[in-house]
């Protein structure tokens, strides 16, 4: 099993930075693609940001040169730097690990693991 949890969240004036942490815990040794979404009240969920096991990264239009992705592998971490935040930006912050793969019968592709969320407010 793997656990996601995530922290970091807070409220913060237009124009500040956050950083969010997801700690990867449980058995980590599958390739994966770890992912940011979001989600405001009233809203789909949004995909923000993801980073695999290469360190490929991708980022949603809104957010493209505002957040940067990075991880931590000795730690099982990925973070997520918000910079420039606007109130558009609220929402419940999500981490997912997707299992691309492995030698392991316990590393089952296609498989998604979520953390509970952390909330970013972001006021005017």
């Amino acid at each position: 099993q793997v656990q996601l949890v995530e922290s970091g969240g807070g409220s913060v004036e237009a124009g500040g930075s956050l950083r969010l942490s997801c700690v990867v815990s449980g058995y980590t040794a599958c390739s994966y693609d770890m992912s940011w979404y979001r989600q405001a009240p009233g809203n789909d969920r949004e995909f923000v940001s993801d980073i695999d096991s290469e360190g490929r990264t991708t980022y949603g239009d809104s957010v493209k040169g505002r957040f940067t992705i990075s991880q931590d592998n000795a730690k099982d971490t990925v973070y997520l730097q918000m910079n420039s935040l606007k109130p558009e930006d609220t929402a419940v912050y999500y981490c997912k690990r997707y299992i691309m793969g492995g030698l392991s019968s316990r590393c089952v592709p296609g498989k998604s693991y979520w953390g509970q969320g952390t909330q970013v407010t972001v006021s005017s």
